[in-house]
């Protein structure tokens, strides 16, 4: 799956103002009412996103940059080309395809995580 190779975007939907709001409860309850969006290459830099469900949303080229992940469970997300550096991840859960490696440097260097083929 190619990534773009663009900076962050403000994306033009609910799901994304709910998550920039930090108002994670609404973001929750609208995701279990049904509501999907793509947050691909999203700018989610610096939030406190603790308690987010974020199982089966698209989070590609994402960049979480000082963000506040810990406890969450990315394992049925998508990764690929997010970049993490200096998030705060205890506890979180990442997809088997993105190795150790991927998500250290990622978070110490900001590179874009590639998952293992």
């Amino acid at each position: 799956m190619a990534v773009a190779m663009n900076g962050p975007k403000q994306l033009a939907n609910r799901l994304f103002a709910l998550l920039r709001e930090e108002k994670i409860g609404e973001f929750n309850a609208a995701r279990a009412g049904g509501e999907t969006a793509d947050l691909s290459n999203g700018d989610f830099r610096g939030l406190d996103l603790r308690g987010m469900n974020a199982d089966g949303l698209n989070f590609s080229g994402a960049y979480f940059r000082g963000s506040d992940l810990r406890g969450i469970d990315f394992r049925n997300a998508n990764l690929e080309g997010a970049s993490i550096k200096f998030a705060h991840i205890s506890g979180c859960y990442f997809p088997k395809a993105l190795s150790a490696t991927e998500i250290r440097l990622s978070l110490e260097q900001g590179i874009r995580m590639r998952y293992d083929a």
